[in-house]
């Protein structure tokens, strides 16, 4: 048997870190449990964009549409694996009965109450910490060249001001000549002046530095095996022994299911593979992230690399780079930019996001079970909603009033 804690959480990625902080600071003991090392799923090789403005969920009108055109082509923003999968066929028939008015109105509330609460709570995080992660807050910009594909966005910017998500209009010619890093033939811009970026492989590792420092352990190659709940706490076998604690929070990722069912639920929390390239500094870089959204790809640059990143493949749990995601990244960037790649290749990257059909967390107590808590399902934004996870967790652990309204979020709104 190892020490005892108050609190054992099980994931060392942003999610798992972030709630490992906050308890920290409410006054609990914690040992983080990660069974590679720190911050090696999908918190490494996204694109580090801290977006308010992605409150609209995926689950959208018009939506099914567009991805019964995409989801069979294998270098389109969304691809389907054919595969018998009836998880997941039961995951996109839910999904796709969501993309209606009412629950893309509900979904996108919920969204920005968490975003906005994470983008100013992370700015405070920043400071008080130290997080040396290359965090700016210089907004983000949407870039078309298909003034069809813009006139949309533009539209949908007038919907989102309701929901406190400030925007502006630009001119396709009057970008360009902001913007020298583009090439010619841009429709317009939209900018979101709200956004902000980091380094997220250096984000969670200065989580992981915070924690230590408040006397939190980290345990990476510490494999779960299985847990056992009991009156008096939650004993977790692992590969390195049994740790025990009065609590366990499940902040998993896209492995979040496989866990959930040794609990008797059914979590539906589908693997959507991204994809990233990180490059050397190319001479000419944009002055902020982008997303080049004729083609779904993002372009965030650091003062340490330039990265782009996105799409979405739904194939399970294979961890195989897939040549054709990754040149359709590089081909996207050379529709907009002058300089589209570095010279030095730094790292090729996929990981799983975990999906879920409404595109809200789960956050809060696992059903029917007092002392198992679950902080999982972020999809394509765990470091966005990050820093708000993990206070709202520590909230609802510690008893404390929730900063944010934890209703939409509750785990039992799928048992």
């Amino acid at each position: 048997m190892h020490r005892n804690d108050d609190v054992l959480v099980l994931g060392a990625g942003a999610i798992g870190l972030s709630t490992a902080l906050a308890l920290l600071e409410a006054g609990r003991t914690v040992q983080v449990l990660e069974a590679g090392e720190v911050g090696a799923g999908a918190s490494h090789g996204n694109c580090g964009t801290i977006t308010p403005s992605h409150a609209p969920p995926l689950a959208a009108p018009g939506v099914v549409r567009q991805a019964l055109r995409w989801m069979l082509t294998p270098d389109a923003p969304l691809y389907l694996k054919p595969r018998v999968d009836p998880a997941l066929w039961r995951w996109l028939l839910r999904f796709a009965a969501r993309c209606n008015p009412r629950d893309w109105r509900e979904s996108t509330h919920a969204r920005a109450a968490i975003l906005d609460d994470s983008r100013a709570r992370l700015v405070t995080w920043v400071e008080r910490y130290a997080l040396r992660c290359e965090f700016q807050e210089e907004g983000l910009d949407y870039v078309f060249r298909d003034p069809r594909n813009f006139e949309r966005y533009v539209r949908e910017c007038q919907a989102l001001r309701e929901f406190g998500i400030d925007s502006e209009i630009i001119a396709g010619a009057e970008y360009e000549a902001r913007e020298p890093a583009m090439r010619e033939g841009v429709a317009g811009a939209i900018r979101f002046p709200d956004d902000a970026r980091l380094r997220p492989d250096r984000y969670v590792a200065e989580l992981a530095r915070a924690v230590r420092e408040r006397g939190g352990v980290i345990e990476t190659q510490c494999r779960v095996l299985g847990f056992d709940e009991a009156r008096d706490g939650v004993r977790v076998h692992t590969s390195r022994g049994t740790r025990q604690g009065r609590e366990a929070v499940f902040a998993l990722g896209a492995w979040t299911p496989e866990f959930a069912r040794r609990l008797g639920l059914s979590i539906p929390i589908q693997p959507g593979k991204g994809y990233s390239v990180t490059y050397s500094r190319p001479e000419r870089v944009p002055k902020r992230p982008l997303v080049l959204k004729d083609r779904s790809v993002c372009v965030t640059v650091w003062d340490s690399g330039f990265r782009l990143g996105s799409t979405m493949e739904f194939s399970g749990y294979d961890d195989r780079l897939n040549e054709v995601r990754l040149a359709a990244l590089e081909r996207g960037a050379r529709e907009f930019l002058r300089d589209p790649v570095g010279e030095v290749v730094q790292e090729r990257w996929c990981g799983w996001r975990p999906m879920t059909w409404d595109d809200l967390p789960l956050l809060g107590r696992v059903p029917r079970h007092e002392r198992l808590w679950l902080a999982a399902g972020h999809g394509m934004l765990g470091i966005s909603m990050s820093a708000a996870t993990g206070q709202l967790m520590s909230d609802l652990i510690t008893g404390r009033p929730p900063a944010i309204d934890p209703l939409p979020y509750r785990p039992e709104r799928f048992s």
